[in-house]
């Protein structure tokens, strides 16, 4: 039984059909395997070059060394050849943005039901902050 991304790589499909980047990026993880493919993704590909974001500059001079057997397991995962080199770029982790949070005037203590519990947050507190 054949890999989807070999079917998918051997089919002459219009290029608005499947683009070689969306059938790379398809087959990366399977490609490099779970560890590398949590650290890294497929950026783009650009002519024959398929550019790979990665975590850090360990981690893209390591992959580095190992191109020529990534590319001989993507031509062996697709069928076929779609990129002729690999490029690694640390690639800047998208930061989500923060939620703003809602500033209560009420005092954090007064949630505390038990009276002296409450009174001996509170002065440990104020300890804690003279």
């Amino acid at each position: 039984m054949e890999r989807a991304g070999r079917v998918l790589g051997k089919l002459k499909l219009t290029k608005n059909t499947v683009s070689d980047e969306e059938i790379a990026r398809s087959a990366w993880s399977t490609a490099v395997g779970k560890k590398i493919a949590l650290r890294t993704h497929v950026v783009g590909l650009v002519r024959d070059r398929l550019v790979i974001g990665v975590e850090d500059a360990v981690w893209q001079r390591q992959l580095f060394t190992l191109r020529q057997q990534i590319l001989g397991r993507l031509e062996q995962v697709l069928g076929r050849q779609i990129a002729k080199e690999l490029e690694f770029r640390i690639a800047v982790p998208k930061i989500q943005p923060a939620r703003a949070e809602v500033i209560s005037s009420a005092d954090e203590a007064d949630e505390i039901r038990d009276p002296v519990f409450r009174l001996v947050y509170k002065a440990a507190r104020k300890r804690a902050t003279a």
